[in-house]
């Protein structure tokens, strides 16, 4: 077991080799594994709130987590970059490989996790600060200060934001529409140069155009980065996911209720072709 309140000290991983020449385009089809994941579960309390979750996650793929509300998706992915540590009273059980590296071993730092592993969230949440030190900010508190123009201006563009606030970058990021602030936060994300992005339903404050946008800006993305999105959508997964992950949920014996992982094929075959039939009635509306 792992627990949330665990603090690692030991010798961060390496960011040269497992950032600059891990991070590069596979061949169309193949599938290079960069997380491994067994017997995976979470307590909050000694509470099962998450049980028996076993997968890989592919690079230069979008994987999407699909399933009813209460059944682990977004507890799930906080387990890729070690967000649940900060949740008191929460801990991981089993096994979360990245790169073939146990992220919840004792030598790992959860700081350097995160700077590989980045995070946009459900709800835009930028700094109170301009646009450009929003993006600029942890680049500075991560010593990558050399061209620092120049990475802000790439991770604006890499994050189809950079023609629409070039002209005002000293403006406050809250002045943006909420979907701009969404890029903003994915450009922020980027600034650091992860290898992967996670996606906690980053487009459901969002409206059909800036939804739209921020899923064209997935397609674009993978091509250099893994990217993980959990979405109630099922349209959206659908469109932008190369595998898609459907969990549902089991009651315990104590009345509470636990997410289980049911099915995990590529995206095609969830929609049109699933193995459960669990899956089937969700992905066809019967219930969920």
């Amino acid at each position: 077991m792992h627990s949330g309140t665990e603090t690692a000290s030991m010798t961060p991983i390496d960011e040269t080799s497992q950032m600059t020449s891990e991070r590069r385009p596979v061949a169309p089809g193949s599938r290079e594994t960069v997380f491994t994941v067994a017997d995976a579960g979470v307590t909050y309390s000694g509470k099962l709130a998450l049980a028996d979750v076993s997968l890989e996650i592919y690079r230069n793929h979008v994987t999407a987590f699909i399933g009813p509300s209460g059944c682990g998706k977004s507890t799930f992915i906080r387990c890729f970059n070690r967000m649940n540590d900060l949740i008191p009273g929460a801990a991981v059980l089993g096994k979360v490989l990245y790169q073939d590296e146990d992220l919840y071993g004792k030598n790992v730092d959860p700081v350097q996790v995160r700077r590989l592993i980045g995070m946009v969230f459900q709800k835009p949440n930028p700094f109170v600060k301009s646009i450009y030190e929003n993006v600029a900010y942890g680049p500075r508190v991560l010593g990558m200060k050399k061209d620092l123009d120049e990475r802000v201006e790439r991770s604006l563009r890499q994050a189809a934001l950079w023609d629409e606030v070039k002209d005002r970058l000293k403006s406050s990021g809250l002045g943006l529409s909420g979907g701009q602030q969404q890029r903003l936060c994915i450009a922020r994300a980027l600034a650091v140069e992860p290898d992967v992005l996670l996606m906690d339903e980053p487009c459901s404050a969002l409206d059909p155009i800036a939804t739209a946008k921020i899923e064209d800006l997935m397609h674009e993305l993978k091509q250099d980065y893994t990217i993980v999105i959990v979405t109630h959508n099922l349209q959206q997964a659908a469109r932008v996911a190369d595998m898609t992950a459907f969990f549902s949920v089991k009651l315990r014996e104590d009345g509470g209720r636990t997410g289980i992982l049911v099915e995990y094929d590529e995206t095609n075959t969830i929609f049109t072709r699933p193995k459960d039939e669990r899956t089937e009635g969700y992905v066809t509306g019967r219930f969920g």
